[in-house]
């Protein structure tokens, strides 16, 4: 699922394979850039900002895309079969003579100017892995509002960039709070911490392949993708319900007995669904 340390990497593999590099063939397969041709353009730089991925191209343009649920972008070698899905999935091709980028199943593929890129990623808070981290702002931008739920709070990307669903229900496990705990109600030395503890888990799994917030190869993860399977930590079924405003609606795991607090009303039993979410 891709959070800013999927995000991260992704920027990585772009730059490295297109990054000082002329374009040879550009596909943009969206309607409203059906007509565009980058080709013959050389490729700056590709920059992580948040979920967002920024490839600035010579001329001053932009290709700004975002992953998402599930997209995801791929470089190939000549000659290398492409594998990251059916054709139809495919929303941009970058090609140079040395490497391909393909994007696949990409729902925001926009090309504008350089100077505009604040129109897609100005709205966003700190970077957790960016040059503009700033603990002291993300957390107050997280208590600006002490009623919302922590989780809510985290996945606002106005707050601070980068986390998702995975990372909202580990850190509030780690933390020892339930998702659904008013952020102003955190204990003080909680709160204090939610920043920096964010980040760790971020730059400890921006280079790794498989992403892991117990150190451990096996289980990697806490409570996500685990009901109702018992928690590492005390053996309580870990539970799932499903969190947001309604019109997106995030499934988030916790652990009863390591995170008391507040829950949904229907989560009263652990749940006995199968999960194979990671």
């Amino acid at each position: 699922m891709p959070e800013g340390d999927t995000v991260h990497q992704a920027a990585t593999r772009l730059r490295d394979a297109l990054a000082g590099q002329v374009l040879t063939r550009c596909d943009l397969r969206v309607p409203r850039y059906a007509t565009a041709d980058l080709t013959g353009r050389t490729v700056l730089d590709v920059v992580p900002r948040g979920k967002h991925l920024l490839a600035r191209i010579e001329g001053g343009l932009t290709l700004h895309s975002h992953l998402k649920m599930d997209g995801a972008w791929k470089v190939y070698a000549p000659g290398q079969r492409w594998s990251g899905g059916p054709a139809h999935q495919i929303r941009a091709v970058l090609a140079t003579d040395d490497r391909t980028a393909v994007g696949y199943r990409l729902p925001v593929l926009e090309l504008l100017r350089t100077t505009d890129e604040h129109r897609a990623v100005g709205h966003l808070g700190p970077d957790l892995l960016g040059p503009d981290w700033d603990p002291d702002r993300a957390l107050e931008n997280l208590l600006r509002d002490p009623a919302r739920p922590v989780g809510e709070a985290l996945l606002d990307q106005r707050n601070l960039a980068g986390i998702g669903n995975v990372y909202k229900s580990e850190l509030c496990f780690l933390l020892g709070v339930t998702p659904w705990l008013p952020i102003g109600d955190l204990p003080a030395e909680h709160a204090a911490r939610l920043p920096a503890l964010a980040r760790k888990l971020l730059v400890a799994n921006r280079d790794r392949p498989a992403r892991s917030t117990t150190g451990r190869r096996d289980p990697r993860l806490f409570v996500y993708g685990r009901a109702p399977r018992p928690c590492l930590r005390c053996g309580t079924p870990v539970r799932v319900a499903d969190q947001g405003d309604g019109s997106r609606e995030r499934p988030t795991y916790w652990c009863p007995s390591c995170q008391p607090g507040p829950t949904p009303t229907d989560t009263n039993r652990p749940d006995t669904r199968p999960d194979t979410r990671r």
